[in-house]
């Protein structure tokens, strides 16, 4: 076994977050490890469209080029279909977004050139710098990845080592101290010691027992995914979410000639791989309601047989800076995790990134060794990534739980969201604010989802008629009781907890 040199951060996982807080704490002038155990290109179904609050959190960061020359592609907005019925949806002004969630680059990582998405063969920049609403993008989550990984290891004061944390060390003479890790590099045991040991390692996270033995997360259902070819959608550049009898649907293209399908599966336990339950599932109960200028691509990519399947899964964030956990940090999927339905994910863990890297920069904190001060600074941090944290991941649960409607009184939420949609004005600018990361207030989604469960309640009185009042009256009572089930337990979660 060797030791090696001393770090004032070590960072593991060199997935989406784990780059990103690596090079924000470089740029600070810290002298950052980052172990990863394989940098190669990964292959996955996850983290492919990000939100315009992520982009805006990639240039606070410094680092919004990682969405360039990967062919990654526009996303202006929602097309929500609910059985034949559609409506489109796009994404805040950018004089709206600017004042509800402005950019604030982090100190000295941020040079005016950094935070900048250039122009390339697929992002028209005249076109992104002339729209007057924000934009998202969508993109293969490797090529992205790989881009983020470069910039971090450009960085001169970044270490960037291939291997397999193995353990989480700690104080022998003071348990409640991190003093760095054990990992396994080409067959031998390493140790590496800091002052600050941050782990991102994802959704499956081996450390995030290290805050507490019951810290893990729930699967409440699955996604399949697919790849389309040269797919056609009703309307180009927008994510498309299909709604009706069934589980939801989510369509977006990756690439000029590329399109993801995610097709939810309303189940804790994920599909066969045998007797072709996945393929049958996809061909009975998915392929009937895809647009039809989007059949032929479906049909080609059905036939191909070529599924993923990936869990869906929750994580409220547990408070950091505890006396028992000092030097230790979880940021990421490690820390808090919500359903990928909104896409979601990316933009809260980046929006965390930036929030540490400014908690812990070194006009607050000079030592990273000063555990203390650091804790005091997680609980600032822990309080503060609330807002926003909070509305993506209780819009998230919300909005799964109604899209996937599978008793009366969601369906009746369900047909009550589409028409709130409908309305148009604030009962769409409100919701798609929410969902996009630019209206980070819990309070507002309150607002709008009891709104919803309202008008939802009203329109199934009116399609009840007088003779059906009685009728109406109780599924008024399941209804808003359900509303408050599948809603105040998330939001109470991340507000309180």
């Amino acid at each position: 076994m060797t030791t090696s040199t001393h770090y004032d951060a070590i960072v593991i996982g060199a997935g989406v977050i784990g780059p990103t807080i690596a090079t924000a704490l470089a740029r600070q002038g810290r002298k950052v490890l980052i172990l990863e155990r394989d940098w190669s290109k990964p292959d996955r179904i996850v983290g492919e469209l990000m939100q315009p609050a992520g982009i805006k959190a990639l240039r606070e960061l410094g680092m919004v080029k990682s969405i360039n020359n990967i062919n990654a592609v526009n996303c202006t907005g929602y097309y929500v279909k609910f059985h034949d019925e559609a409506v489109t949806i796009p994404y805040p002004l950018k004089k709206d977004a600017n004042i509800t969630n402005p950019m604030k680059p982090v100190p000295d990582v941020v040079d005016g050139i950094n935070d900048k998405v250039d122009g390339d063969d697929s992002i028209n920049i005249e076109e992104w710098d002339n729209d007057e609403r924000v934009r998202g993008v969508a993109f293969h989550h490797g090529d992205f990845l790989m881009n983020l990984r470069q910039i971090c290891r450009d960085e001169p004061n970044v270490t960037a080592v291939e291997a397999t944390v193995t353990k989480i060390l700690r104080d022998p003479f003071d348990s409640s101290i991190v003093i760095g890790v054990q990992a396994k590099q080409n067959d031998e045991v390493v140790e590496y010691h800091g002052k600050l040991t941050i782990s991102c390692d994802g959704i499956y996270s081996k450390f995030r027992k290290e805050l507490s033995p019951t810290n893990v997360p729930t699967i409440g259902s699955y996604f399949i995914g697919l790849y389309l070819k040269n797919a056609v959608l009703p309307v180009p550049g927008k994510g498309h979410v299909l709604l009706g009898d069934h589980s939801p649907v989510l369509i977006y293209p990756v690439s000029p000639t590329e399109t993801r399908v995610l097709c939810a599966y309303a189940s804790t336990k994920p599909p066969s791989a045998a007797n072709d339950e996945v393929y049958t599932y996809i061909r009975d109960e998915v392929l009937p309601i895809v647009p039809k200028e989007t059949v032929p691509a479906f049909k080609e990519a059905l036939e191909g047989r070529k599924f993923r399947i990936m869990p869906n899964q929750y994580l409220s964030a547990m408070k950091q800076g505890s006396e028992n956990h000092l030097g230790f940090i979880l940021l990421g999927d490690s820390l808090n995790m919500r359903h990928p339905l909104t896409g979601g994910g990316m933009t809260v863990g980046l929006n965390d990134s930036v929030l540490l890297a400014k908690l812990i920069h070194p006009k607050y904190v000079d030592d990273l060794g000063d555990h203390q001060l650091v804790a005091q600074r997680l609980k600032v941090f822990h309080r503060k990534r609330k807002n926003l944290d909070a509305v993506i991941n209780t819009l998230s649960i919300a909005l799964y739980s109604l899209f996937a409607a599978d008793k009366k009184a969601l369906k009746i939420l369900q047909n009550g969201c589409f028409r709130y949609f409908q309305r148009g004005g604030e009962c769409l600018n409100g919701p798609i604010g929410l969902l996009s990361g630019t209206l980070p207030y819990p309070m507002l989604l309150f607002n709008h989802f009891f709104s919803v469960a309202l008008y939802a309640i009203y329109l199934n009185f009116v399609a009840r008629g007088l003779p059906g009042f009685p009728l109406a009256l109780l599924e008024a009572l399941d209804t808003l009781f359900t509303a408050i089930i599948v809603f105040t337990p998330y939001l109470w979660a991340e507000l309180v907890q």
